[in-house]
């Protein structure tokens, strides 16, 4: 059983490379032959397509009534969409960040996370409160779609040329088979892997309750993970980060909307929700702002402290869920020493970011001038 249980996670971390490699090549080629930023097909392509596992996950759950699974889902899988993805990818490649992100999707980001929580207030989110979610997915596509297209083709194939260094014509047929399969590659790739390392933690005599905090919710992720450490890794910047706030977004847009519909009873906010895991959902998406604000640019460094924040929060989850008598030590720590170091730190970020792009801003006036 054990060798089987290896069997299974090698050829998951194998299909995941394998179909991340495939995914990226296509989605990059049918940006620059469609005239469409590498940005956009990140946020749209790439991280609907990744985020398969959530959908597919969620609304079985809450169609088949089992609701708290369908939210726990994905309010887990955004968390780790922000620390575990962008925090692997910037150790991968730093990462620098389109303005793009700046100026409109983490603030959408930032948005629905924070509407999230106000729609669950009463306890539940509903079919008519899904069906506007739903509704707000499809505005946000066809406004990425317009602004991309008004980019005129010449800069569009620029920036191709400048992050990818290749041709960006080709059969478009082709190219929609390789994000084709590289999409089922990674779906096939995340179940064998979970399942692989389900069947090793069970082996080992790890409890349910740490397999399912940690390798499950992990696992739904792992297509997100292995795109966008490919994308830091090829270069192809726009992708790897266009890929985890896309993912978020979709996540809260259209597969809380979907499960919500589908969800005869709506989807249940427990207090536990709305009380812990929603705030930290919303916290980890404005921190996105600052670090996304200063310098456009998410470094190593960066990258490691989400990591950490990430096992911080997996920690927690452990303690209160087992009723450790560490948790209320915890807590005081994280609550009282960690969290407002990390606000304090995030609103310098954010100052010396204004103060740099104030310079920049300048300096281009001056050379403008002088020019």
């Amino acid at each position: 059983m054990t060798w089987t249980a290896i069997g299974f996670l090698v050829l998951g971390v194998a299909l995941l490379v394998w179909g991340a490699e495939l995914l990226v090549r296509g989605a990059s080629r049918i940006a620059g032959a469609a005239g469409v930023t590498p940005l956009v097909i990140g946020l749209t392509v790439v991280s609907f397509g990744t985020s398969s596992p959530e959908l597919a996950v969620s609304v079985a759950s809450a169609y088949r009534g089992e609701a708290d699974l369908a939210l726990g889902n994905i309010v887990g899988s955004n968390i780790a969409n922000i620390l575990v993805i962008l925090g692997l990818s910037a150790l991968a490649a730093p990462l620098v960040v389109a303005h793009q992100l700046v100026r409109f999707d983490v603030p959408v980001m930032i948005g629905i996370s924070i509407l999230t929580l106000l729609l669950g207030l009463d306890g539940s989110i509903g079919r008519i409160e899904g069906i506007i979610l739903f509704i707000g997915v499809i505005f946000y596509v066809v406004h990425l779609i317009r602004q991309s297209r008004r980019r005129t083709a010449p800069d569009v194939e620029a920036e191709y040329q400048e992050e990818f260094g290749g041709e960006v014509t080709g059969p478009m047929w082709k190219n929609i088979a390789l994000v084709v399969l590289g999409l089922a590659a990674l779906v096939g790739g995340s179940h064998w892997l979970v399942e692989g390392a389900v069947s090793i933690a069970r082996w080992l005599k790890v409890s349910e309750l740490v397999i399912g905090l940690t390798v499950v919710a992990i696992g739904t992720s792992m297509p997100e993970i292995a795109t966008s450490v490919v994308a830091a890794l090829r270069g192809e910047r726009d992708i790897a980060v266009g890929n985890a706030v896309g993912s978020n977004i979709f996540n809260i847009l259209c597969v809380l909307g979907m499960s919500s519909i589908v969800c005869p009873s709506g989807i249940p906010v427990p207090a536990a929700a709305r009380h812990f895991d929603l705030p930290v959902m919303i916290g980890v998406a404005v921190a996105c702002f600052p670090l996304f604000f200063h310098g456009y640019r998410i470094g190593r460094l960066t990258g490691l402290v989400f990591l950490v924040f990430y096992a911080s929060y997996v920690l927690h989850m452990v303690l209160n869920a087992t009723d450790h008598d560490a948790l209320g030590s915890y807590e005081t720590v994280m609550g009282g020493v960690v969290l407002p170091a990390t606000a304090l730190v995030l609103v310098i970020l954010m100052v010396l970011g204004f103060r740099a792009r104030k310079e920049r801003i300048a300096e281009s006036a001056a050379l403008s001038r002088d020019g």
